[in-house]
């Protein structure tokens, strides 16, 4: 397995809180796929979502056995406040962010890098957060 990997997370909410879900791809160096996930977190807000769906994809990585990882994510507040630019204020955001300080404890090497929202797979990310949700709020 590389030992370098690039994250594409992505977390949404319809309703700010709202349900929610998060997503993530983990990409080798090469832009070869090697994991995907979604999922339903309950009702949360978008920044929350962000956060859970990092969250996730830094689960997958230690499986995975990465030693460095390259963090990409639409959500400049979040890559911001895991830069240390900004402080997180919000108490349930601040327990997230603590998360990923100890799931980064795992790696050798953790960038966060924000991208737009037209990278094609952050797209891809967003479009199974959708998904996720569309098979959530049809029953």
């Amino acid at each position: 397995m590389p030992k370098q990997l690039r994250i594409f997370s992505d977390g949404g909410s319809r309703g700010n809180p709202g349900p929610a879900a998060a997503a993530y791809l983990i990409q080798t160096d090469n832009g070869h796929i090697i994991a995907r996930d979604s999922r339903y977190i309950g009702i949360s807000t978008n920044n929350q979502a962000e956060y859970d769906a990092l969250l996730m994809a830094l689960e997958k990585a230690t499986m995975l056995e990465a030693e460095t990882l390259v963090c990409h994510l639409d959500s400049e507040l979040v890559v911001k406040q895991l830069t240390g630019l900004y402080k997180v204020k919000n108490p349930k955001l601040k327990q997230l962010w603590q998360k990923i300080q100890e799931a980064k404890r795992q790696f050798k090497q953790v960038r966060f890098v924000n991208v737009p929202r037209t990278n094609g797979v952050i797209q891809e990310a967003d479009k199974l957060v959708n998904l996720t949700l569309d098979a959530i709020t049809e029953f």
